[in-house]
């Protein structure tokens, strides 16, 4: 009895301890899954390359996101576009708007180790102030007379001129890490270094742009710990990529795809009103643009509403202004009604009855080349015949922004958009319509000159009175409006998709991607 006692003994404590084992490694694998759950990728996929991660340095909005994720100014924006401090605790603006003093928060590393503090900044303001090549120099930091530092975390920086859109300024210039500034400056556009929830990890142009989780992040919450970014022209292939989960989230969701999407109980898509004006900008300077009658009739030529409908799929409003009606100071104007005899007719007066051929540049994406086709369509009604030149997208900066004086460059139309926050009619007008702004120094590829709309622009900068700068900006809305150099389209309504087990991301009214507090649920 005994020995049979004990072989049912031996044989009793085998199989617990074979279950025990099991038990014990399936909730090490459950462990793990819910672990990884919060460690695993998610992938983003956009329409467009990135050009440069220099943040002093961009005019893209994709680039400007995924800096975002990496990098932090002074002060931000909210989901609105109103401004908020973040890397400043706290800021002052003095009664002649020309002291801007920053209260710094203090116990903030950069990604590389290096301190954040008042000489930090003072390094990065220094960089902007004193490089005309970014294009931040010329956008209120040439302006800057001197950078005072009261304490560790206490700055002052003071501007010769008032000049209103300052404070969005300091939204703008993301803080790079002073050493890289100082030691491999050659390396931020392609390798930067911030404080932000992300840090860089590799760029290979074209293919994928990857960032991960700044561990020691001053802010502290749960985030994923990869966030890998695709550039994806062919509007399909993000659709495929988020429908089969090779993709978390797709910017932008094509509007044909909305219903198919809307429906798969994987997906959740988003729709928000945005500042994102879409138009083509026409050289100004270039024979037969250069007569306002030319650009007034391509105006008449192009019905506003079908473009909305057959190139946006019905999501949008017409243009009917330089600006977005939820930019500050908007103004509504005449929309060009489409008038195809007024059109002709202004052709005619301007000695092109018989019409003539003109050249259109875009990128490579899928809904660039529809509204470039589109355009293509609308003017041969009137006798224009236009030939289509897509480009990738930073090819097309080149050709664009590396001609150094409008006589050298040889574009003549561009189908393209520009959004900015909502608070920030500066950075809606002064880059695009400006006679300082042309290429390589600004936006203002139409080569506009207009001195008196030069005057009221450099009049609204320099003073404080909103009063005066809504009459200043309205009166700049009228006369650009009438003048044409551009063909007005529409303002987007933005969709985007995202896959039912993500969270904390979202497309801003500007376009872009704010991933700070990307996970998995």
């Amino acid at each position: 009895m005994r020995k049979v006692n004990s072989w049912k003994m031996l044989f009793f404590a085998l199989v617990c301890s074979i279950l025990l084992v099991g038990c014990s490694d399936e909730k090490s694998a459950n462990s793990e899954k819910g672990q990884t759950g919060k460690e695993k990728e998610i992938v983003i996929a956009v329409n467009e390359n990135f050009i440069s991660m220099d943040p002093h340095n961009t005019g893209d909005t994709n680039s400007n996101s995924v800096q975002s994720a990496m990098l932090e100014g002074l002060l931000g924006f909210d989901k609105d576009g109103k401004i908020i401090p973040v890397l400043a605790e706290e800021y002052s603006v003095s009664e002649d708007a020309l002291e801007f003093t920053f209260k710094l928060n203090q116990g903030i590393k950069f990604h590389d180790g290096e301190d954040f503090n008042a000489e930090a900044v003072k390094t990065n303001v220094e960089r902007i102030m004193n490089d005309e090549s970014l294009r931040l120099n010329s956008r209120g930091f040439n302006l800057i007379t001197s950078i005072d530092i009261l304490g560790d975390y206490e700055i002052k920086i003071t501007i010769e001129k008032p000049y209103g859109a300052m404070l969005t300024r300091f939204g703008s210039a993301k803080m790079i890490s002073p050493k890289l500034i100082k030691e491999n400056s050659s390396d931020i556009p392609k390798s930067p270094v911030g404080t932000g929830p992300f840090k860089f990890v590799e760029w290979v142009q074209g293919d994928h742009l990857t960032i991960e989780r700044f561990d020691d992040y001053w802010k502290k919450g749960e985030r994923v710990k990869k966030i890998t970014y695709k550039p994806v022209p062919e509007n399909g292939s993000r659709v495929a990529m988020l429908k089969t989960g090779e993709a978390s989230v797709i910017y932008p969701l094509p509007a044909q795809n909305l219903e198919e999407l809307e429906a798969n109980k994987d997906v959740v898509v988003s729709k928000i009103p945005s500042t994102i004006a879409r138009y083509v900008s026409i050289n100004t300077m270039k024979e037969p643009f250069n007569d306002v009658r030319v650009r007034q009739a391509f105006n008449y030529a192009v019905d506003k509403d079908a473009f909305i409908n057959v190139v946006n799929s019905g999501f949008g409003l017409p243009l009917d202004s330089i600006i977005p009606s939820k930019t500050i100071y908007y103004a509504k104007q005449d929309v060009y009604e489409q008038n195809i005899e007024k059109a002709k007719e202004l052709l005619k007066e301007a000695g092109f009855e018989n019409g003539f051929t003109a050249e259109i540049w875009g990128n490579t994406n899928s809904d660039t080349m529809k509204g470039m086709q589109f355009i293509q369509q609308q003017l041969k009604e009137i006798g224009v015949t236009v030939e289509i030149k897509s480009m990738e997208e930073g090819t097309l900066s080149d050709e664009i922004y590396g001609a150094q004086t409008p006589e050298d460059s040889k574009l003549q139309m561009w189908y393209v958009s520009w959004s900015a926050y909502a608070s920030d009619i500066t950075n809606a007008t002064k880059p695009l319509f400006h006679s300082e702004s042309f290429p390589p120094n600004g936006s203002n590829t139409a080569y506009y000159n207009n001195a008196e709309v030069d005057e009221w622009m450099d009049a609204a900068n320099s003073t404080g009175d909103t009063s005066k700068q809504a009459e200043l900006y309205e009166k700049i809305q009228s006369a650009v409006y009438k003048d044409s150099p551009w063909i007005f389209l529409g303002v987007d309504e933005l969709l985007y998709g995202s896959r039912s087990d993500i969270e904390g991301i979202y497309v801003e009214t500007g376009g872009g991607i704010n991933v700070n507090d990307a996970n998995f649920k």
